[in-house]
């Protein structure tokens, strides 16, 4: 899972969870839903940390439209600001948000990550962390939602309950809101806590757009990044199929995978831009309904005294990943 080393402890945070609600009569958000092709394509970018570029000028770059932009976690309380420790309004990331929509483009929000408060564990019921997801959403009139779930949020069975809860709330008070849950894997697929997520999803009734799952930091593993991403993905689909009853093809548009570009947090993990290549591949095959990494930040060649939070540690032309994945259409 992501890790950030060099950041305040309420700065920390990382991956991401998003659903898709259906249409509500008593929705809140007036907001016109995306079309899900539109936002298949949303790279992290972490405006706390790591010299991020202007969002602006990344478009410019790349063509990419849609950004996740992280984290929104606990200010201690059962009450949403970004790094646990800015206002959802008037400041920077609001301005940021404004930018991005002023080029044509939008965001996904991203609540929770690796470190710092969780919101699932800080809201002490499901009408409550759904109050606070709606905050984030009424601030910015957002379409869509990730809820990026690692660590004792992710391994508390009680909490997991909660989020899925809560994301069914929001899904009913927010007509066409969509929304992802992001995890962490193991190189055959979720592990069973991973799976007891999407069960308790199922189990719920809640039409999450995309389960999603973070292929990285393995601990080890064999053949390339992109072939065992693939092998993580098959199991992903499969499990979604076993919880909610798909068939192949209506399982793939239920599922999601948020990489990581360049050398991760293991010291002998490297994703190559041919590996997202192959993660491309699958993508466009199978049509799945995310195709993210962590992040922009990272999408460039170190310099002198560049680390991991801002630069990918690899030879490679500026943007290089973000360019491969905007390929990717839905």
């Amino acid at each position: 899972m992501r890790r950030v080393t060099a950041v305040p402890a309420a700065a920390l945070g990382l991956v991401s969870l998003v659903a898709l609600a259906p249409a509500a009569s008593a929705a809140r958000s007036t907001a016109p839903a995306a079309a899900p092709g539109a936002m298949a394509v949303a790279p992290y970018e972490y405006l706390g940390w790591g010299s991020p570029q202007k969002p602006a000028d990344v478009m410019a770059a790349t063509g990419v439209k849609w950004f996740t932009l992280a984290f929104v976690l606990s200010d201690g309380g059962c009450n949403p600001k970004w790094d646990g420790d800015r206002a959802l309004k008037g400041g920077s990331d609001e301005a940021a948000i404004k930018a991005i929509r002023a080029k044509g483009g939008d965001v996904v929000v991203s609540v929770g990550g690796w470190s710092g408060n969780k919101l699932g564990e800080k809201c002490s019921s499901a009408s409550a962390l759904a109050g606070a997801y709606q905050k984030v959403i009424d601030a910015y009139g957002l379409k869509a939602l990730d809820i990026d779930i690692e660590d004792t949020e992710f391994t508390n069975s009680t909490v997991r309950q909660r989020v899925v809860d809560a994301l069914k709330i929001v899904k009913s008070k927010n007509a066409g809101i969509v929304t992802y849950v992001t995890m962490g894997t193991t190189p055959s697929g979720p592990d069973s806590t991973g799976k007891d997520l999407i069960k308790k999803g199922a189990a719920a009734g809640l039409a999450n757009d995309a389960w999603v799952i973070m292929p990285f930091d393995f601990g080890g593993h064999s053949g390339s990044m992109g072939q065992v991403t693939v092998g993580a993905m098959d199991g992903l689909k499969a499990a979604v199929k076993s919880a909610y009853g798909y068939d192949d093809a209506t399982a793939y548009r239920h599922i999601g995978v948020s990489s990581m570009n360049g050398k991760t947090d293991e010291s002998d993990e490297t994703v190559t831009t041919g590996d997202f290549n192959t993660i491309l591949g699958y993508a466009q095959q199978h049509h799945i309904a995310r195709f993210s990494f962590w992040a922009v930040n990272r999408d460039r060649q170190c310099g002198s005294g560049g680390d991991g939070d801002s630069c990918s540690g690899i030879t490679q032309s500026p943007y290089a990943f973000t360019k491969i994945a905007v390929k990717y259409t839905g």
